[in-house]
């Protein structure tokens, strides 16, 4: 196995792979890459891999790794705080004391900090302290978008790990095995959007359509320049709750998003968007879209829903 279910980077994980071979491995890994880009699969390959007892590391089939990879391994702890924004200072500090006690199974006991770029400075000053003595068997895996997340003295303690865009020859076969059933024009709108990123495409594919049945229906109207079927629309909804409007709104602007980015030759994954970019031109689309960001403000300004209906339907 080693470290090859991590698509590309293939001269980070040579290193890595090094590392591991003459066990030079550093005490603390920073992790960078946006959203989707595979840091959270390398954390856990690494952290199975501080862990294995077998050949390659990791080997993926002894006990160690197999705890390590579904979450279950009482040495490989993960340090986050979900109930609030910044990861605060207490969930550190309790971290650390957590650290200086030997490992149950294994060799090494990891801290894996998720949102390490959410940490507030007192956090990471509490990190500080540990991470310039830590106990000889201490690994630490810091997961952020950026290493600027981070303070310079937090950054020149971890040895740097940042992940790449996937080549297409790699990233096209992956979405192709995982979505097979998709067309073409879809995979290659994914792609673009991505940015080379895997896991940004999938999440592209797999939420690529229209949720709400009002959007569909817009969706079709707008594109047919059916104002009927345009006040039935907003009709429909003019007796809405705030709360049960304001999505709908949200669904909304992304469509016309993409179908202004369709309109400029962009890629998009929504029919329903290449529909609208061919029968309406970019700056009605444009103001479209400012028509219902302005909406969607009213919408929590506590204006009246049957009056934001109307609005729309009027200036639409």
């Amino acid at each position: 196995m080693g470290l090859e279910q991590l698509l590309g980077n293939e001269a980070l994980k040579e290193r890595l792979t090094e590392g591991l071979r003459s066990g030079r491995l550093s005490h603390s890994y920073l992790i960078t890459g946006p959203d989707g880009s595979g840091k959270h699969t390398l954390a856990r390959l690494l952290a199975a891999a501080m862990e294995c007892r077998g050949t390659p590391r990791p080997c993926g089939v002894c006990p160690a790794c197999r705890k390590v990879l579904s979450g279950n391994h009482p040495d490989v702890i993960t340090v986050d705080d979900p109930d609030h924004k910044q990861v605060p200072v207490d969930c550190i500090r309790a971290a650390r004391t957590e650290l200086f006690i030997r490992p149950n199974e294994g060799e090494k006991k990891v801290l894996l900090i998720p949102r390490a770029g959410d940490m507030n400075p007192a956090a990471q000053n509490a990190l500080l302290k540990v991470l310039e003595e830590p106990p000889s068997y201490g690994v630490f895996l810091l997961l952020a978008p950026s290493p600027e997340a981070l303070l310079p003295t937090i950054r020149s303690r971890c040895a740097h790990l940042r992940l790449s865009p996937l080549p297409r020859t790699v990233l096209e076969p992956a979405l192709r095995q995982r979505f097979p059933d998709r067309s073409a024009a879809d995979l290659e709108a994914a792609m673009g959007r991505s940015g080379g990123f895997l896991g940004q495409a999938v999440t592209l594919l797999e939420g690529s359509g229209l949720q709400l049945p009002q959007v569909e229906q817009f969706a079709a109207a707008y594109a047919a320049h059916d104002t009927l079927g345009l006040a039935m629309v907003f009709g429909s909804m003019d007796k809405y709750k705030r709360n049960q409007l304001a999505p709908v709104l949200e669904e909304l602007q992304q469509l016309l998003a993409q179908s202004l980015l369709a309109r400029r030759g962009c890629p998009t994954l929504l029919p329903q968007a290449r529909a609208i970019a061919e029968q309406r031109t970019a700056p009605e689309l444009l103001a479209a879209c400012r028509l219902v960001q302005e909406a969607l403000d009213d919408c929590w300004a506590n204006v009246g829903v049957g009056n934001i209906c109307a609005g729309l339907l009027a200036r639409l």
